[in-house]
């Protein structure tokens, strides 16, 4: 089949390649003719784990291509999938569909036969309505359907997640539409993917209704984690205790300084707005939100009191600056909170990341920006780490102590024993551990 996949973004291109390594025939189209440039020239704009090698071994198989012309791949193609950015809008919290409504509106006037017009983008509930009151508006003859396809993907795994997904959800009733979307997703039969239908509606809240209970999951267990330290239990043993029951699942039970990136902050608001609209609070949600924000604070207030209550002068040393591993996303990340906090304190701070470092120099000042980890704990008088990519789960403890001002760790993913960094003489701290 012929994909034309507006947006070249995270989803949009992760999306696009692996619809093209499904076997089909996809264009993706952005506006920005640097980050075009830049795919035709085998650059990734984006750090995702083998997205450079699936991208390069498509567009060489000639089933992949990039532009910024969007006329020919649109008339051509049997589903248009919108894949813009749907960022939280400024002042209310509700999701800025700007950019998805423009993207119809373009397609809208150049759709030719029947073609199926995807969302893939995160939308509140009734956004495909409106998308099909544009078609109307702008081309009434057009013959489309408007369907919801939200995507599942995991920054870091998203190419796993595409191609081996729990679930395909998929919002439409029209039976043409369905039938196009049963193809596209074909590959997928093999390994017994369930696809679910359903209404429009439905499929959008969905992608909300899971991502909202996350991130309350995820919450959930930061606050058993408070819980822990004041009793003297270990929130690891918790998470696994309650998570090895079947109706709770041992997912999204890692304690940590709170949730972050692309989706959670953006997506929780989003429904808590949408709720708020239609006469039907969640409040459930809007205290997940309350308390996750008040978690990023009080990961400073543990460093400060790991270093006898006072930073003033002192140098601490950040290990992870991106919201999580294994991708370069900076969105909402707990460092963004952390590091002012311990810099308003009167600390020095200097810090490392893998991926992160580009985007961390233009959101972070005055941070000491350092080429290892070792050169963070160069110096320090509390090393924190604050996002639990691979690298820093193997480090060599004997160095970085012998490095350090004084050997003060803070462990904000639990990635180390707190028998063993004793055993080694360094003054830890962890998270929900007596």
């Amino acid at each position: 089949m012929r994909v034309a996949m507006i947006g070249t973004g995270y989803v949009g291109l992760v999306s696009g390649a692996c619809f093209a390594d499904f076997g089909h025939v996809v264009t993706c189209i952005d506006k920005d003719a640097a980050k075009i440039e830049q795919l035709k020239g085998g650059g990734i704009p984006i750090y995702e784990p083998g997205l450079d090698v699936l991208v390069a071994s498509n567009v060489k198989a000639g089933r992949l291509f990039f532009d910024t012309d969007a006329r020919q791949a649109i008339r051509e193609a049997d589903a248009v999938f919108i894949g813009v950015g749907t960022p939280s809008r400024r002042g209310d919290g509700h999701a800025d569909l700007s950019y998805v409504y423009a993207a119809a509106e373009e397609i809208a006037g150049l759709v030719e036969g029947f073609t199926v017009v995807v969302t893939k983008s995160t939308v509140p509930v009734g956004t495909g309505d409106e998308i099909e009151a544009i078609f109307k508006r702008v081309r009434p003859d057009a013959d489309v359907a408007i369907v919801s396809n939200p995507e599942f993907l995991r920054e870091g795994a998203a190419i796993e997640d595409f191609k081996r997904p729990d679930r395909v959800v998929v919002g439409t009733t029209e039976e043409r539409a369905q039938a196009v979307m049963r193809e596209l997703y074909r590959p997928l039969y093999l390994n017994e993917t369930p696809i679910l239908f359903t209404s429009r509606r439905t499929s959008e809240l969905i992608k909300y209704a899971a991502n909202a209970f996350l991130a309350l999951k995820i919450t959930y267990i930061n606050e058993m984690a408070d819980l822990c330290e004041a009793v003297g239990a270990d929130v690891q043993q918790v998470a696994r205790g309650i998570g090895l029951d079947g109706r709770i699942g041992t997912k999204f039970l890692n304690a940590g300084p709170g949730y972050g990136g692309s989706c959670f902050p953006k997506d929780t608001m989003a429904l808590v707005r949408t709720a708020r609209d239609y006469g039907s609070p969640v409040e459930l949600v809007e205290t997940t939100i309350k308390v996750n924000d008040e978690r990023k604070r009080a990961m400073a207030r543990k460093v400060v009191k790991a270093v006898d209550g006072n930073l003033k002068g002192k140098t601490v040393g950040v290990l992870g600056l991106t919201f999580k591993p294994n991708t370069d996303d900076m969105r909402d990340a707990p460092s963004l909170a952390i590091v002012p906090a311990l810099q308003d304190r009167g600390a020095k701070v200097q810090a490392f990341d893998p991926e992160g470092m580009d985007e961390a120099r233009r959101l972070l000042d005055g941070v000491a920006f350092m080429d290892d980890p070792y050169a963070v704990a160069q110096g320090a008088d509390a090393l924190v780490i604050v996002t639990e990519w691979d690298q820093f789960r193997a480090l060599d403890l004997d160095r970085i102590k012998l490095v350090m001002n004084r050997p003060v760790l803070i462990d904000l993913r639990n990635i180390y024993k707190p028998d063993d960094m004793r055993a080694r003489g360094f003054t830890y701290t962890s998270v929900g551990r007596p």
